[in-house]
């Protein structure tokens, strides 16, 4: 097994920019949620989250390092439950009901799949496969 080398700055402004972006996304995802025209309930966000969360994933394996690819989906995943479930003042942001678990899904299956592909892609090359 050999060890990596270390992240140049470069690679790291990128990641914590990706992670800042993804803080901001799942926060604005989660304040979104609810949005409704008339009686409808019209969860954008949704597709927002479908979008970017496997989006930040492939980015961050491609400008940093495919073994930091999990960073932005562990990120994502912290900020929706922890700022949902104890957010400001204690207000319950993530909404009880089935646009939750479709924001969930739909955001971090994605992502986690991409994820899998990404780090199955580096695990080939590193062994002289790919």
């Amino acid at each position: 097994m050999t060890v990596p080398e270390p992240l140049t700055w470069e690679q790291r402004l990128f990641l914590l920019l990706l992670a800042v972006d993804t803080v901001l996304l799942a926060v604005l995802e989660l304040f979104f949620l609810p949005l409704r025209v008339g009686v409808v309930p019209l969860p954008l966000t949704v597709v927002v989250g479908a979008v970017t969360t496997p989006w930040l994933v492939s980015t961050t394996a491609k400008l940093v390092r495919p073994g930091l690819s999990w960073v932005p989906l562990a990120v994502w995943v912290v900020v929706v439950f922890g700022f949902g479930l104890l957010g400001p003042g204690g207000d319950l942001v993530l909404i009880q009901d089935w646009r939750a678990l479709v924001l969930l899904g739909a955001s971090a299956l994605p992502g986690a799949l991409v994820l899998g592909s990404g780090l199955g892609r580096a695990a080939g090359r590193s062994r002289g496969r790919g």
